[in-house]
Parts: structure tokens; sequence; C-alpha cells
């Protein structure tokens, strides 16, 4: 026959026991919480990342991109920062160059030989992407107040055509060491961060291949049209 004080002590064993699984509990429904709000953010963010991915910093072997990768691609500055106007002198904001990509291009008013060519370039390129066309903007950026001739106008409808400071300029984009701003175009995705730029005395056939590849890998990004 069992002493009485040890039938009483196994129940007092049994609750002890039981006491750190009870307290694991709600740091276990944490735990899942968490990786539940983890995994709905991925399922979400997947499609932006891998585009990022395959095209920016997975090459496929035999692809090359063409233009030169921006790392890190660099925001569209605040309207401070990037004062914009329209010839008419009517303030633009800066953020409502986003939602489209552009294809920007820097020179003077007087837009010499060099500027027609890259203004010509830019209005070729965007006609060959074809149904795509509509989400490709033309951008040309004037850092000066030298008026512009009513004949380039012509070659210039629906495109965004507005002055700002060189200096001003500067603080998004940059051009190839030894290059002026004027010998390139730079391309911009629809968030507004410039994230490529093409030579100097560029390839149109090479520069348009770069612009058919993002095109088609980032469908989702833009609204064709404005």
């Amino acid at each position: 026959m069992s002493h009485p004080d040890t039938a009483q002590a196994a129940p007092i064993q049994l609750s002890v026991h039981s006491l750190p699984k009870a307290a694991n509990e709600p740091q276990q429904r944490t735990r899942a919480g968490r990786l539940k709000m983890l995994l709905v953010w991925a399922v979400c963010a997947a499609p932006v990342v891998a585009s990022y991915l395959t095209y920016y910093v997975i090459k496929p072997q035999g692809r090359v991109n063409y233009g030169t990768l921006i790392m890190p691609p660099k925001p569209l500055p605040a309207d401070a920062d990037l004062p914009l106007r329209d010839l008419e002198g009517r303030p633009v904001k800066a953020d409502a160059l986003k939602g489209q990509w552009l294809l920007v291009a820097v020179a003077g008013g007087a837009c010499d030989h060099q500027c027609e060519h890259q203004l010509y370039l830019q209005r070729q390129l965007r006609e060959t992407l074809g149904k795509d066309k509509d989400r490709l903007d033309r951008v040309w950026l004037i850092p000066d107040q030298t008026p512009v001739r009513s004949g380039l106008l012509e070659g210039l409808k629906n495109a965004w055509v507005l002055r700002t400071d060189a200096s001003q300029i500067q603080r998004w984009l940059a051009p190839e060491a030894g290059q002026s701003m004027a010998a390139h175009l730079y391309l911009v995705d629809p968030r507004g961060d410039w994230m490529m730029r093409f030579p100097a005395d560029a390839d149109p056939s090479r520069v348009k291949k770069d612009l058919a590849r993002l095109m088609k890998a980032n469908e989702s990004w833009d609204d064709p049209g404005r």
C-alpha cells in the first residue's frame, strides 16, 4: 500500500510540467501570424522583384543590356529640387511625369544638330514599340531660357517639353564621364526612377531591343496613355 504523501505529490508534479507548454502558446501564435504576413507580402511583391532580378541582375546567357544600368536607380526629385515649367512658363509638378516610362533628352532651347538628332531618335524609337508605344513618353528637359523654334515644336506633339536649371537636372541625371548631358538619352521607369543611360551616338536598333525587353518584362507597371 502506497504512503499517503506519495499519492498526493503526483498531481503536483504533473501541474508543474504543464506550465511551460501553456506559456509558449501565445509566442507560437505570434510567430505564425508574422510568418503569414511575410508570405502575403512576398506574393504581392514577387512580380516586381522577379522582373528586376531577371532583366537587371540575372543576365540570361546570350543577352547583354546595351544601355548602362543605374544601380541603384535614382528617384525623381521632389518639386522643390526639380522645379519644372512648360514653354508658357506654367509650373508642372515633377510627380506628373510618373506613371509612364520616360525617354529623356537634355539640351538647350537653341537645339543644335546633336539635339535635333536626339529628339528625332526619341520619336522613332517610340514608334517602333508598336502597341506598347503609348507606355513610353518623350521628355525634353531644357536647361536655359532660349526660345524654341516653332518648326522644331511640330515634331514634339504629345511630348513633355519642360524648362529647369542645369544644376537641378544634375540632381537626378548624369552623363557618362567625359560626355555632356546632351550626349545621351536617359530612361526612367514609371515610378520616376532613372534606371538606364544609353550611349552617346547610340545604335537605334540596340536601344530598341532594350526598350522592347523592358516593356515586355513590366507590363503591369504602368497604364498606357495619359
